[in-house]
């Protein structure tokens, strides 16, 4: 009798050894898992300048000691009261950029610039004389060095792998009636393209 307790027993632990096992499979045969993946990349972005033309020269100046050296259709380094200036310059996003872009314009002047101020436009074609016409970007008689009264320009990303279209500027710079003899300085401007939300 004992006997046959011990076999009862036995079958029972064995049945619910089989039952145990066989609903962990039932519950495994009913998972099931999603996966979701993204792909992150950045963009490139890149502002380049040209002193000779809105098609071509264009090379990238990134600090002051690499800036464009502005080409005056006067000579600038014997000026007299009343005289002008004028240089042109273009600025275009390459065509690695991927963002269009806000320009804003900083300036800074050294060495002795005493009765010196400008004007910068922005101009339909390349070029830069005393009959040049535009947009401020800068009002005329702002001091070498500032950028009082400066606004904010747009460029455009060019399409397929091509540079954007450039926008034409125009430096114009003026000695006033109080200009300083026998001094020498300089104006270093900046433009500083900040991507805009594709």
């Amino acid at each position: 009798m004992q006997a046959d307790s011990k076999k009862k027993f036995r079958a029972v632990l064995v049945g619910g050894l089989v039952v145990g096992v066989g609903a962990a499979v039932t519950l495994a045969a009913w998972n099931d898992s999603e996966f979701a993946q993204g792909t992150f990349a950045s963009g490139q972005f890149n502002l380049e300048g040209s002193t000779t033309s809105s098609t071509e020269g264009f090379a990238d100046h990134p600090s002051s000691e690499d800036a464009a050296a502005l080409t005056f259709e006067v000579n600038p380094e014997n000026m007299s009261p009343n005289d002008s200036v004028y240089a042109p310059f273009s600025v275009r996003l390459d065509e690695t950029t991927t963002n269009d872009a806000s320009v804003d314009i900083t300036a800074a002047a050294g060495g002795t610039t005493t009765g010196m101020s400008y004007r910068l436009i922005q101009t339909e074609a390349f070029g830069c004389d005393s009959d040049t016409a535009g947009t401020d970007l800068v009002p005329a008689g702002t001091a070498l060095g500032s950028v009082s009264g400066a606004a904010a320009f747009d460029l455009a990303k060019g399409a397929a792998a091509s540079a954007g279209e450039a926008t034409n500027l125009c430096f114009i710079v003026t000695a006033d009636d109080d200009l300083a003899q026998d001094q020498t300085g300089t104006s270093t401007w900046e433009f500083t393209a900040t991507s805009k939300d594709s």
